[in-house]
């Protein structure tokens, strides 16, 4: 089986063109599920049964969220749909497996203001560097463009750090960015984002890119670094968000919020639905829909605290 799950997943990354967490997240699943089967004498796919499989989903829900476990059951009917496909096995077992229901919470955001007071915080002006403080004053200036930009676009946190310089077009103020399913979009960003981006551009970057001397990592076409030259990484930048909402005195928030947050402001600002699904890039538009929610969540909590007779 464990070719199996190779083939598998390179049919994911390869043909489905499915992300990379994607992939690692599928084949962790299927990984523990196989490795149970094999330590129960089970070592074809073939003598997999609905009821095994939902006895394994039932055991690993008791310690696991509901969103895990929606994410398990698609992994299950993916991979057992592949082999059957693929005459590997006569029946698909998962063809009457139902995902779980998702309970549907609103996403977090912040308000227009709490927005708007981030935003103004990660903006101020670094302290003049002195010769040993110039990383810091150039990490500040990234942590500026970067929640600049994640705020001003709704991009993913993995999107912005696959970016490279030459994804940003100054002259119209887009950036072109690669998303979930290897499809590519193309963003507006405002003058604030580009302001800040500038600045990177200019006076940060340069300072981590000399970095790379003192270290084996290599900055290359990355648009964002780490303090060690090399591309910035997805932890880093849930950090760096993190940190500035505790400075700003803003929720703790980490960057998907940012992303929420876009999406929602934008509908309050007269966007239509599809445009935000565009930006967000959203295959499905009931994805987008959970802003309008968020929306008349805020007007109604509006509602009862200005109309008298609410």
């Amino acid at each position: 089986m464990d070719q199996d799950l190779q083939d598998f997943t390179d049919y994911l990354s390869r043909v489905a063109g499915k992300s990379p967490n994607t992939v690692r997240s599928y084949r962790a699943d299927l990984s523990g599920f196989l490795h149970l089967m094999h330590l129960h004498g089970i070592d074809d796919p073939a003598q997999i049964d609905l009821a095994t499989i939902r006895s394994w989903l039932a055991h690993e829900a008791s310690t696991h969220a509901r969103s895990t476990m929606a994410r398990k059951t698609a992994a299950l009917r993916s991979f057992f749909g592949w082999l059957s496909r693929h005459d590997r096995i006569k029946t698909d077992p998962t063809l009457a497996l139902s995902s779980p229901k998702q309970s549907e919470h609103l996403p977090r955001i912040l308000t227009h203001d709490q927005a708007r007071t981030l935003m103004d915080t990660v903006d101020q002006d670094p302290v003049e560097p002195r010769e040993d403080a110039k990383v810091q004053a150039a990490l500040q200036v990234r942590d500026a463009a970067m929640l600049e930009l994640l705020y001003a676009t709704g991009m993913r946190v993995a999107e912005l750090c696959g970016l490279d310089l030459d994804d940003v077009n100054r002259h119209s103020r887009t950036v072109k960015v690669l998303g979930k399913g290897s499809k590519e979009r193309v963003l507006p960003y405002g003058l604030p984002a580009d302001r800040a981006l500038d600045r990177w551009l200019g006076e940060g970057r340069p300072v981590l890119a000399g970095a790379t001397a003192k270290s084996s990592l290599k900055a290359g076409h990355a648009l964002f670094l780490g303090q060690l030259g090399g591309r910035v990484g997805q932890r880093q930048v849930r950090k760096v968000v993190h940190q500035a909402a505790g400075q700003a005195g803003v929720p703790d928030i980490a960057p998907h919020a940012l992303r929420h947050s876009a999406a929602t402001h934008m509908l309050d600002g007269g966007a239509d639905l599809r445009e935000v699904q565009e930006m967000l890039g959203h295959s499905s538009l009931r994805t987008t829909q959970r802003y309008t929610h968020v929306s008349i969540e805020q007007l109604r909590a509006r509602y009862k605290q200005a109309f008298p007779r609410a």
